[in-house]
């Protein structure tokens, strides 16, 4: 009997496992962040998007990598998303109202108004 309980709860979890990966997919998106202020932003607002389960900026290639649920988002509305606190998001230019919001540190460094940190 205990060895039956036993199989049975494995079993439960190895399925619960199996359908979780199903609904995970990745994409890794180039963005114009320039910095670890941008990194955090970047990453906050990310998990506030529905169906957005983790994300992470790298910050040597700009490259923000996203973990989501097919079922909930797409990778167009977390491109939307970042365009929308002033980041550029592969093809999709940044909102250019909340661009010239961002700290002169994570502004484009062609950008006139873009200053490094001052540590």
């Amino acid at each position: 009997m205990k060895t039956t309980m036993i199989t049975l709860v494995m079993s439960f979890f190895f399925t619960v496992t199996i359908l979780n990966a199903q609904q995970k997919q990745e994409i890794k998106i180039k963005t114009s962040a320039q910095c670890s202020m941008c990194k955090d932003r970047i990453e906050k607002t990310l998990s506030y998007e529905k169906g957005v389960f983790s994300s992470n900026l790298n910050l040597e290639t700009k490259e923000v990598t996203v973990v989501y649920n097919p079922k909930k988002t797409n990778p167009d509305k977390i491109r939307l998303a970042l365009s929308k606190i002033g980041y550029q998001a592969d093809d999709l230019k940044a909102d250019p109202f909340a661009y010239e919001a961002l700290p002169p540190c994570c502004k484009l460094p062609e950008d006139k108004n873009h200053q490094e940190h001052r540590h």
